[in-house]
Order: C-alpha cells, then structure tokens, then sequence
C-alpha cells in the first residue's frame, strides 16, 4: 500500500552531501509507489520559535512565514525522513529551527508514524551522528504514534560532493524501497 512520504532536506547548502542521501532516498521510495514531497529549507524563509506557545491554540504558528505550509505537509504525511548535515555533532540549525517551529503538531493528531534520519558528517566515526539522533528524538518522543524507523550515516563527507561514491547513498535508496 502506498504511503504519504516527506522528505525534509534541512542543508544550507542547495547541493549538500545530506541532500544527496534525500534524493536517493526519495528515489527508493518512489520506485516502491509511494507518493513522496521534498521540501528543501535551503531557499525557504524559516524564523526562528518566539515560545509564545499560541500555536498550541490556533494550530498553527504566528509567524507568517514558510515553517506553517512545512508543517502542514509534515502533519499530513505518514513518513517523515529528515536529512542533516552533522555540524559538531549535532543536526544543523535549520533543522531544529524547523523542529522548534513544527510545535503546532504537538496538540494535533499527525498521520505521521515512521520517522527516519539521513545524516552526513565530514567525521569517519559513527558516534559522530549520537547528537543528531538524540535530538531528533526528543522531537518523536512529543509525538506519540511516532517512533524512528532508520538511520542512515553518511561517513566522511565533508565538502560538496564528497558523499558521491558513499555507501551511504545505496542505503539510502534501499531503505527508501522499503516504504509501503
């Protein structure tokens, strides 16, 4: 059966190592006929969370700008997979700032269950990605249907490109075959 897929790529960068983890998952998962939306923040308008917690009221944020339509697709979805660049050791900052302002969902009943996490670090270890997941965590552990589903580590991928060739992409593209 075919599932709602969104795909967040959170990198600053257009052509972020983190991204090319999204594509090739967003590859799998179509193969597999799911119906995939990527949304990429690197051009989007994201301020950061006031913590007025009116959003808690009017389901959704006060701000007027793109996190509320980001929301709305994660709300809406089934599977949500984050991709981040790791930055010392821990996702990058547009992905928390989306996290943080995603916070009308945590009164809301979400369709999304399945969450994954694609990463890439210039490190070669894996610990390098525990800050990362345990972040992301916190997020699921405010949502009660959710659990994470998977993780994908791409190692030793610093500069722009440095992901092409990485095991990581095959995995990628495998786990994201494994959505139905």
């Amino acid at each position: 059966m075919s599932k709602k897929v969104l795909i967040i790529g959170t990198s600053p960068r257009k052509n972020g190592n983190s991204n090319r983890l999204a594509q090739e998952f967003e590859k799998g998962a179509r193969e597999a006929g799911n119906d995939v939306d990527v949304v990429y923040l690197y051009d989007k308008n994201i301020n950061f969370c006031k913590g007025c917690l009116a959003c808690q009221k009017l389901n959704h944020c006060v701000i007027d700008d793109d996190a509320n339509s980001i929301t709305e697709k994660i709300h809406n979805a089934e599977v949500i997979v984050w991709a981040t660049p790791v930055y010392y050791y821990e996702m990058c900052g547009q992905m928390k700032t989306m996290i943080d302002r995603s916070n009308p969902l945590y009164t809301m009943d979400n369709k999304f269950e399945d969450i994954y996490l694609l990463a890439a670090a210039a490190e070669p270890e894996t610990s390098a990605f525990d800050g990362a997941i345990k972040g992301l965590q916190g997020w699921i552990d405010c949502h009660e249907k959710a659990h994470l589903k998977g993780v994908i580590r791409g190692l030793g991928a610093d500069v722009i490109g440095a992901i092409e060739g990485n095991p990581a992409l095959n995995e990628a593209y495998e786990m994201g075959k494994t959505i139905s």
